[in-house]
């Protein structure tokens, strides 16, 4: 999850959802091979798939493994933090989140090396606080990965006690990372066990089932989009942070006039923005006010609900009523359905800001690029194919990867 997600508890490795910590700014340096645009990945290439499980359209997340033999947790990928943690065997007793999810043992791990620095990181659905531990991850088909990551002996939200997760896995800037610590995808690739530092969602936004989508590592899949890619560049390298141009209601209404920048963060549920715009797109889409700066609607209105563009890289992205509206629980069509817009006012001087959560990062994938010395960091999107069109080969490998890693 990011700093700023509200963590909505409803909710190729399955994903989830978190938040980010206190930040530098120290970019990445260059990478040895320059920049090209995604393209199928090879064997060469040793792009992973990691399967993606998801809870009522609002958390994803998907399996790692820490230790050896690894021990298994499910975790948030998020692109709005950069450090890794899961629960610890040490955690405090009044810690209730540390009851409901697994537990890392360092003593069930030959390859554990103690660090012990403090470590705490605010969310904003509350404060993390443990140690720093260093071991070896599991992700997909990578293995041996040799990473810093958290023992988290105290979580004060009830958020992460009925999290679907047990932790987060950070893929933002290392400049976002709390203490310094090297976020996953640099370890991996600083190691050479990724070979480009590339990776890319794609958030299966199907009302039916627990599929969630894919994480590709080291890449990105075309069979999960609608080419051409249109790449937009990183405007601050902490968050993946953009510059957007306009966002337009088809009623007529337009925000974000001046641009804005916007945050692609795979570890928020919904699609925020200052309170004030927040209220008046809304509003110009008959959205009732409710708690904590979100709105509903009638389930029944969906299909007549005017289309949400959003300007990026001299693209319109669409989103319909079906893309934006969110059933919650057993909500039909004559109950009420959550609006996919949130607001929430981020202050200077990071903000003001929107975040492009979930809701839009399924209708559209998302390709992550750090980029190389000869070209910065950007973002690729492009129109997601349904789930449906996957070639079945790929849908096998993942059901056996599913079921080697069960337990």
């Amino acid at each position: 999850m990011s700093l700023f997600d509200l963590a909505l508890v409803t909710n190729r490795v399955p994903l989830r959802r978190v938040h980010p910590g206190h930040r530098l700014f120290s970019p990445l340096n260059g990478w040895g091979q320059p920049a090209e645009p995604p393209r199928t990945p090879t064997a060469g290439d040793k792009p992973t798939f990691v399967p993606l499980y998801k809870f009522m359209n609002t958390q994803y997340f998907g399996d790692i493994g820490l230790g050896t033999p690894p021990q298994n947790f499910t975790v948030v990928f998020d692109t709005g933090s950069s450090n890794l943690w899961v629960p610890s065997v040490r955690c405090h007793f009044f810690s209730l989140p540390c009851w409901f999810h697994r537990r890392f043992n360092p003593k069930a791990s030959s390859s554990f090396r103690p660090n012990g620095t403090k470590l705490a990181i605010q969310y904003g659905s509350g404060q993390l606080t443990g140690i720093l531990s260093q071991d070896n991850l599991t992700i997909g088909e990578i293995r041996g990965v040799s990473v810093t990551f958290g023992e988290a002996l105290w979580e004060s939200s009830m958020v992460f006690t009925l999290a679907h997760f047990d932790g987060i896995l950070g893929l933002g800037f290392p400049s976002l990372a709390v203490d310094g610590v090297q976020p996953p995808l640099d370890a991996m690739v600083e190691q050479g066990l990724l070979q480009k530092p590339i990776f890319s969602f794609y958030l299966n936004r199907d009302a039916e089932g627990s599929d969630g989508g894919e994480l590709v590592l080291g890449g990105s899949d075309p069979a999960h989009y609608i080419p051409p890619l249109t790449f937009i560049p990183v405007t601050i390298p902490a968050y993946w942070q953009v510059h957007m141009e306009s966002v337009n209601v088809g009623t007529g209404l337009s925000l974000c006039a001046q641009g804005c920048g916007v945050i692609l963060d795979t570890g928020t549920s919904l699609i925020t923005g200052p309170s004030e715009e927040i209220h008046a797109l809304n509003k110009a889409i008959g959205g009732l006010p409710f708690l904590a700066g979100q709105y509903f609607i009638q389930c029944s209105k969906t299909p007549e609900l005017p289309t949400v563009s959003f300007r990026l890289g001299g693209v319109w992205f669409n989103l319909t009523g079906q893309d934006y509206v969110i059933k919650i629980l057993n909500s039909d069509d004559v109950g009420l359905c959550l609006l996919g817009f949130q607001a929430l006012d981020i202050p200077k001087p990071a903000g003001p800001l929107w975040i492009l959560g979930d809701v839009f990062l399924g209708p559209y994938v998302a390709v992550f690029d750090r980029g190389v010395k000869t070209v910065g960091p950007r973002v690729g999107l492009a129109r997601a194919r349904s789930r449906a069109t996957v070639p079945a080969g790929r849908k096998a490998a993942q059901t056996q990867f599913l079921r080697g890693h069960s337990g």
